[in-house]
């Protein structure tokens, strides 16, 4: 028991480090416009779904 709960916080703050130099410095998000717009259409150039 003692060895998962250290495993568990070992992940759980290497992860959150992790995101958080990943949101500093090149961010997490897409701009409001590529997601308004569509994500398949302003990363890849065209539509998912015709309708």
């Amino acid at each position: 028991v003692k060895a998962v709960a250290i495993t568990l916080l070992w992940s759980g703050i290497g992860s959150a480090v992790l995101f958080f130099i990943l949101d500093k410095t090149m961010g997490l998000r897409p701009s409001e416009d590529a997601e308004r717009e569509g994500l398949d259409l302003s990363s890849h150039g065209e539509r998912a779904y015709n309708y």
